[in-house]
């Protein structure tokens, strides 16, 4: 009997949800950290930095589909103070 409504079953799916979720987080956190260094190093012109901003909220929706609040409540203040910061924009 292969059900899906054994617990065993539905916990094991679960884990590997929660596991898979854990690695695509690991991997927007891992493009936000790099991007926020390479503008803060001024690697980029305010544009180029803009653009990847863009670019990695695109990426954040791609992994996380209709959590473009989340990202902006939790990532987009961090670049606006790393492109205001880098590009003395007060």
């Amino acid at each position: 009997m292969a059900q899906d409504s054994k617990p065993g079953i539905q916990s094991a799916r679960q884990s590997q949800a929660i596991r898979e979720e854990n690695r695509r987080l690991a991997y927007l956190r891992f493009l936000v950290d790099v991007a926020l260094r390479a503008i803060r190093a001024g690697y980029f012109s305010r544009r180029q930095a803009e653009t990847v901003v863009a670019n990695i909220r695109s990426q954040a929706l791609q992994l996380f589909p209709g959590k473009d609040q989340t990202f902006d409540l939790i990532y987009l203040s961090r670049f606006r103070r790393a492109i205001t910061e880098t590009y003395r924009l007060h």
